[in-house]
């Protein structure tokens, strides 16, 4: 069993008010976390599950920085093969597995992928590295076997499986597997995780100081941005988990020194699952790195690439030069051109990446890099931790932790996440049992309760109890029928959505599939959540008028060539 509670996991408005007054109470944390995205989540949960009084403050919605734009994969790095760097490969398949079958069943699912193979020279080199994978993968799961082995096919079994590609110049393909997940929701579930174990969790609440005795950092000073007003939380360690911010975080406590983050841009687009014909994924290897055609139910994600961004970290938006570029390199395999008409969807994350180099004044004895990513002190009191990947999300937790609390701190509080199932994980495989039962009793196709199962796990049974409270929630939306109305409910009573992007954004995830990135949904959204925050009808117009600024505003940034002339329009973050 899960030793979190349904009951009290859940965020909402109420939770972060008390969470806030709690936090900056006399009594103070162990530990309090600064950034809400995959890695800080994934701390606030493994310092919780240690029985640490600890806290996690984001500014902006959860995962709404980096985490929320990932090519949603889990998967072991099949590049990192090629750069020889096992151990890291084997390091993220093992948690790959974990989460597969563990921690997050419900939400992580393997992916068959193809990868085209132009020669057979090239079929004898890539079988080594994806047996070399599969071999990874199996040792990192004690020899359970997580995901499926690697097939050969020839051309014919190719095309028969992806009858999208152009096979007139490939040898074959080797089918493997990796895995996909929904990376908002990953972090909300950690989140709610770590608030179901004791922790305390504020949105939308930034660091604008540090408390210091001396040198140390003894706590932050935070601003919650709904209401203007500050705060103090004092703490015994604070954890800068702040991605691509991560310079700017420190820099509130020590001028020089810490460590040194570049921001990449990736962008992805999104095209309907007519618009290509195969029952798998598609890897491709391109000049400068690598490309995933991704199936998901309803819609295929491409990309991705990687530009340096020199422009606001909070801002990434797609070029028109970035969307020609992967639909350039998709359509070099497939045989039906994709093209923008095709296109429903487009979006743009930066990813932080770890400069070699600490900054200079940074202490090389109190640091910790361990391959992709890196943990060091700032200051007595203040560790950062940056780089690294969305796979290894809780490597990367249990490192920041133990550095925190160093080597006594560690032995007497060790991590225990690696079996620690998140919200909603306990009782889904029995639960899935059940999925033919509840589609008959509610007189719903089986799709739309493999759909409810594979985004709240277990907690699918609460949410029933809410429409058979509320019946009207049991309707789907007209907007997009595969959501029902009480999904944009659980949203807000149980997800900590308080505005409306946070809805179409990062919890039914409409601005990815719709052309118009959800707006026309956006009323029948509003009028389920006015009444559950207590909005006016101001309160709702200004929230819709807020939302269609943001969507024609990322419109006109994708019609220009270059990040400075796309940023131009943007007028807030993204």
């Amino acid at each position: 069993m899960s030793t979190t509670s349904h009951a009290n996991s859940a965020l909402t408005t109420a939770q972060r008010t008390a969470a806030l007054e709690a936090m900056s109470g006399e009594e103070g944390l162990d530990v309090l976390v600064v950034g809400g995205g995959v890695t800080g989540a994934g701390i606030v949960v493994d310092a919780a599950s240690r029985g640490l009084r600890t806290g996690i403050v984001e500014m902006g919605d959860w995962a709404s920085g980096t985490s929320s734009w990932s090519s949603k994969l889990v998967h072991g790095g099949l590049r990192y093969l090629y750069q020889l760097n096992f151990a890291l490969v084997h390091e993220s398949l093992t948690e790959r597995g974990r989460l597969l079958t563990r921690t997050a069943p419900h939400l992580v699912k393997a992916q068959p992928f193809l990868w085209p193979l132009k020669h057979q020279v090239e079929r004898s080199y890539s079988a080594v590295g994806i047996g070399m994978y599969d071999a990874l993968a199996l040792a990192g799961a004690r020899g359970r076997q997580t995901v499926p082995a690697q097939r050969h096919l020839g051309r014919k079994g190719t095309k028969a499986l992806a009858p999208a590609l152009d096979t007139s110049h490939l040898a074959g393909a080797i089918q493997f597997y990796d895995a996909r997940v929904d990376d908002a929701r990953l972090v909300i579930d950690l989140v709610r995780t770590a608030v179901g174990m004791g922790a305390f969790a504020a949105s939308r609440t930034k660091v604008t100081g540090f408390l210091r005795e001396g040198e140390r950092v003894t706590g932050a000073i935070v601003t919650d941005l709904e209401t203007g007003q500050s705060h103090e939380i004092h703490a015994r360690q604070v954890i800068n988990a702040t991605g691509v911010w991560t310079e700017d975080t420190q820099d509130l406590a020590s001028g020089e020194g810490g460590l040194k983050v570049l921001a990449s841009k990736g962008i992805h687009i999104v095209v309907p699952k007519e618009a290509i014909d195969a029952e798998t994924g598609i890897f491709l290897r391109t000049e400068k790195s690598v490309l995933f055609i991704i199936p998901w139910p309803h819609y295929w994600v491409i990309g991705t690439t990687d530009t340096p961004w020199h422009e606001d970290v909070a801002k990434p938006v797609a070029t028109s030069a970035d969307i020609d570029y992967v639909l350039e390199h998709a359509n070099a395999v497939l045989e039906r051109p994709i093209g923008r008409e095709d296109i429903i969807g487009v979006y743009a994350g930066l990813r932080p990446l770890l400069q070699p180099r600490l900054r200079p004044g940074a202490e090389a004895s109190s640091t910790k890099v361990s391959r992709e990513h890196t943990v060091t002190r700032i200051v007595p009191g203040l560790t950062a931790i940056a780089g690294g990947k969305l796979t290894t999300y809780r490597v990367m937790a249990q490192d920041a932790v133990d550095h925190a609390l160093g080597e006594a701190g560690t032995k007497a509080h060790p991590s225990t996440t690696a079996d620690l199932p998140l919200v909603g994980a306990a009782g889904y495989h029995a639960l899935t049992l059940r999925a033919g039962d509840i589609a008959r009793e509610r007189g719903w196709t089986l799709e739309r309760v493999t759909h409810l199962l594979d985004r709240y796990g277990d907690e699918v049974v609460d949410l029933l109890e809410t429409i058979d409270a509320e019946p009207s929630l049991g309707e789907p939306l007209t907007g997009d029928p595969v959501f029902l109305r009480a999904e944009v409910a659980w949203a807000v009573t149980h997800e900590g959505a308080a505005h409306l992007d946070d809805v179409l954004l990062r919890r039914l995830r409409l601005d990815l599939s719709h052309r118009d990135r959800g707006l026309a949904a956006a009323d029948e959204i509003l009028s389920v959540m006015a009444p559950l925050l207590g909005w006016s009808e101001q309160d709702v117009a200004t929230e819709k008028e807020s939302y269609a600024q943001r969507v024609a505003e990322l419109a006109a940034a994708e019609a220009e060539a270059s990040d400075e002339a796309a940023v131009a329009h943007v007028t807030r973050a993204v």
